[in-house]
């Protein structure tokens, strides 16, 4: 839809007509009118894999806040499906004030790093750093430079279930393995009754779903598994589905809407694909009370995450391990990926201002009102450094 605020609020021939003597005084006051239709018009014209953030308010950039420099054109984007959402709210705040139209097409991290090692797309996004061989391939699109990994947005890898008469499921890291390398296959049996006392547990085939495309949100899913149940999950993960069994559906919303019409379902995906009845499982992690996915307890686990990367490139470590009260272990950080220098000239400012503004405190503010996790301050102030040296 057209980003500039005047046509989402009526263009300026439609406004009231008022005396001449008026106008310089009401002028101001039409102005702010205009603006703040705009953006709620705007924020109420989100996809629909949008995680609630489209009529929320405080999704809204202020009007001028957002600092365009020199953007300009298009820019063409893929990768994570997990961060849609977040991309989707981000987008239309600085398209809105800086009328640069972004494309991001958000068909799983492996299809963004591709297109983004083959010179396709102006940065992509990835739940997974790149891997050496990705680096090197980067060399030859980043001219004098590579790709780098700038954290830009957290979260919890729900599992999102459907249970009838079911609604505040439990389970741990072994039990979780087991559902999803189909060793356990029914909702009634005794170690998840055992995790879950005094509940109703159909007799109810287990329909366990997965991603079919090449996803960084199975490789992190994976990963917890690996570090927490090694003797239960005897895969080497990665971005590719490796258990036996099982259902697929590609990208998050895929997985979701699987198992939304699916009686006896589960799957992983990002919180903010929680909605419209699903549920999703609270995590049994060895600490005092078993902890549920959200915004708080996400970051509560990010918050410990070590930086790796060398260089410009702020790769993160996480502690899927973690037993600290409310921190959720099954987390994510979705980098954008980025040349550090030799991006192409005539995407580079708008690139650099789209990422200025999500990295700002305005960016990441909105992200726990629609599922996410902010990443942390002494993360994300590197990150902002990062950005202004883009070139």
């Amino acid at each position: 839809m057209t980003s500039r605020a005047a046509d989402s609020g009526g263009s300026w021939k439609e406004l009231p007509k008022v005396k001449l003597q008026r106008k310089n005084r009401l002028r101001a006051l039409s102005l702010g009118a205009v603006a703040v239709s705009g953006a709620l018009a705007l924020t109420a014209c989100g996809s629909d894999d949008n995680g609630g953030g489209s009529d929320n308010p405080s999704t809204s950039a202020k009007a001028g806040s957002v600092k365009c420099d020199d953007a300009k054109g298009q820019l063409l984007a893929d990768g994570s499906s997990a961060q849609k959402n977040a991309i989707d709210a981000w987008v239309k705040n600085f398209s809105q004030a800086c009328g640069v139209q972004i494309n991001y097409k958000g068909g799983g991290s492996g299809a963004g790093v591709t297109a983004f090692t083959q010179g396709q797309v102006a940065f992509a996004g990835s739940d997974s750093a790149l891997k050496p061989e990705e680096v090197t391939a980067s060399k030859k699109v980043c001219k004098g430079g590579q790709g780098i990994d700038l954290p830009m947005v957290g979260g919890p890898i729900a599992l999102g279930y459907n249970v009838p008469g079911v609604d505040n499921l439990v389970l741990d890291a072994p039990t979780i393995a087991k559902i999803f390398d189909s060793k356990i296959t029914k909702w009634n049996d005794p170690a998840i009754a055992a995790l879950n006392k005094g509940a109703k547990l159909p007799d109810l085939k287990i329909q366990a779903f997965h991603r079919s495309d090449e996803s960084g949100t199975t490789d992190n899913f994976t990963k917890y598994l690996i570090a927490t149940t090694p003797d239960n999950w005897k895969y080497s993960g990665g971005k590719a589905w490796q258990a036996k069994g099982g259902q697929s559906a590609p990208q998050s919303a895929g997985v979701a809407q699987q198992v939304k019409q699916t009686s006896g379902a589960i799957g992983y995906f990002e919180l903010s694909y929680v909605k419209d009845g699903l549920k999703a499982v609270s995590i049994n992690t060895g600490a005092a009370k078993p902890v549920a996915p959200s915004s708080e307890s996400a970051t509560a686990d990010i918050a410990a995450a070590q930086v790796v990367g060398t260089g410009k490139d702020l790769s993160l470590k996480l502690d899927y391990k973690t037993k600290a009260e409310g921190a959720y272990p099954i987390t994510l950080v979705t980098y954008e990926i980025v040349c550090d220098k030799g991006n192409k000239t005539d995407t580079l400012p708008a690139t650099k201002a789209f990422l200025r503004y999500i990295a700002s405190e305005e960016g990441q503010k909105i992200l726990p009102s629609i599922g996410y996790a902010p990443v942390p301050d002494e993360i994300i102030a590197k990150v902002r450094t990062t950005v202004e040296g883009l070139s």
